[in-house]
């Protein structure tokens, strides 16, 4: 899988590709429409927005590193360094409440906020869906992957899912494949590449 980042003066999505969680695996009857939008803002960072076609979701956690993959859930994985072996999980529900750590695998992680100040979710819900957005900024990746600058062409790897453990319906979605028997989407060898726009 591969998508085309943006390159952008300020945070405006109107150029973004939508990247679409079509994919859904190891459970059946529930796949609402979602997609994640990844734009590069020229010298300050990634934004992020991300969309589910839901009208009422679960949301029951409200503060953050609380297991909002329980709720209905947007996430974002991404290996920012290609050099490095770590990857980041951030993951949010409608209220805006989010976890995330650092790690080299589901078991092994250090939260974000030991490393580095916590970015703001934003959070909208509407009669239809509900939409999170997030910057993360350069000083931010910095911090988390030891790389401060990008540039047109480079690639950097990475997943969007949509999930819900404990919804009505549980389910698992995802843009790039993930080829494995269970639950699970702590595995970058699946991840897509994402190439900033040349």
């Amino acid at each position: 899988m591969s998508y085309i980042i943006r390159v952008e003066k300020d945070i405006d999505f109107s150029r973004a590709e939508k990247a679409m969680i079509s994919t859904y695996k190891w459970t059946e009857g529930y796949a609402p429409e979602a997609f994640a939008e990844l734009i590069y803002v020229e010298d300050k960072g990634f934004a992020l927005r991300m969309t589910a076609k839901e009208s009422n979701p679960l949301a029951v956690n409200t503060e953050y590193n609380q297991p909002v993959y329980e709720d209905s859930c947007l996430e974002f994985f991404v290996r920012f360094n290609p050099e490095d072996p770590k990857y980041m999980n951030f993951e949010m529900n409608s209220n805006g409440a989010f976890l995330s750590a650092v790690r080299v695998d589901r078991s092994n992680k250090t939260p974000i906020h030991t490393l580095a100040e916590i970015p703001v979710v934003k959070a909208t819900k509407g009669e239809t869906e509900w939409t999170v957005e997030v910057f993360f900024t350069l000083d931010f990746i910095g911090k988390l992957f030891g790389k401060t600058e990008f540039s047109r062409g480079e690639v950097i790897k990475g997943n969007f899912y949509k999930c819900g453990d404990k919804t009505e319906i549980p389910h698992f979605g995802m843009w790039a494949p993930i080829d494995s028997e269970k639950p699970n989407f702590h595995q970058p060898q699946f991840f897509g590449e994402m190439e900033i726009e040349k």
